[in-house]
């Protein structure tokens, strides 16, 4: 059974029956009840395409390799939990390992093209799930990724894998993940059922399924400065936004407000768990705009030097090895903690 369990009461975060950051303010900013993350998407990382596989080796190697990639991502967890960081999305499509990507030719997907799943990349999610449950961290575990849902044949496939991935959560009793079925589902995806009239099929297909009277929280994302709709308000759980395209702090403040008018809505959490836009070292940024209306925040770090110094990119250094890292750890370990 799980050490952690995330529970949502109204528009707060609850870990193992307390608000997060419990009674922590950020001058006139209430934090206590908020899920700070960031994208860490890339942790079971696996290219299976051999033209495009060797671009992600390591540079002191030579070669790719994935279960040194899980072996540094593990050993990174601690320190972005001790800064305050509490969640973070993994996903089992990954994201573009480039950063940005219209052309995916990769194939990094954990899932089969009949639905079923990869034994080898299941296990590395295991391997994140339980660190995160030992060290009190909350994942919110993608299933499916515009740049390779391709790899599902027909809609059959797309429902299996989500019945799949779902009873394997459920079975694992993890109760410290959230879920989120899809990265932007409004972005370049092929099948219907993953795209906006009918993502939330999906969310109430995760909600449906239970054990023993226990069922996932779940919600799916929208690409940037797009509000959530109304079919997706209704159903979901929590609600995902994303600032990447949004160059104004103001905008990220409205996009909050806009979401909460949406038909439907009532109070549940709003997070960010993707957004490229920084200025940490300005008194107001896209956190603190995000604070402002309390809404959590995510961090998405693309990485400068040709997007290979971020978090998206292959090969990944998981720590704090560049300054845009650092600030954004030091400002959540700032808000969070005080320090």
């Amino acid at each position: 059974m799980s050490r952690t369990h995330v529970e949502i009461r109204g528009d707060y975060f609850y870990l193992n029956g307390r608000p997060t950051y419990e009674g922590r303010w950020y001058g006139k900013l209430r934090i206590e009840g908020l899920l700070m993350n960031t994208r860490m998407v890339q942790g079971t990382f696996h290219d299976r395409n051999p033209d495009t596989a060797r671009r992600w080796a390591y540079p002191d190697t030579g070669i790719w390799d994935a279960d040194r990639n899980l072996r540094e991502f593990l050993q990174a967890m601690p320190l972005w939990r001790d800064h305050g960081c509490l969640a973070f999305t993994v996903n089992f499509q990954g994201g573009s390992p480039e950063g940005y990507s219209k052309a995916q030719p990769w194939h990094n997907s954990a899932i089969e093209s009949d639905g079923s799943l990869r034994p080898s990349e299941l296990a590395r999610m295991e391997q994140i799930l339980e660190h995160a449950d030992e060290l009190g961290m909350v994942p919110i575990v993608g299933y499916f990724y515009f740049g390779q849902d391709q790899r599902l044949r027909d809609e059959a496939a797309v429902l299996r894998a989500t019945d799949t991935i779902t009873a394997w959560l459920l079975e694992k009793d993890y109760r410290h993940v959230l879920v989120e079925v899809n990265n932007e589902c409004n972005v370049r995806y092929v099948h219907p059922i993953l795209k906006p009239d009918r993502v939330h099929e999906l969310i109430e297909r995760v909600k449906g399924a239970t054990r023993d009277g226990r069922r996932l929280l779940v919600s799916t994302s929208y690409g940037g400065n797009t509000i959530p709709k109304e079919n997706v308000v209704r159903c979901a759980d929590y609600l995902l936004l994303h600032g990447n395209g949004v160059s104004d702090p103001r905008r990220i403040a409205e996009m909050v407000r806009q979401t909460r008018a949406v038909p439907g809505y009532r109070p549940v959490p709003i997070l960010f768990n993707e957004d490229d836009h920084f200025d940490f070292d300005q008194p107001t940024n896209h956190f603190t705009a995000a604070l402002s209306e309390y809404c959590s925040w995510g961090y998405f770090d693309p990485g400068a030097n040709n997007y290979r110094d971020g978090y998206q990119s292959p090969p990944v250094q998981w720590g704090l090895n560049t300054p845009l890292k650092r600030e954004f750890f030091q400002l959540c370990r700032t808000i969070t903690r005080g320090d």
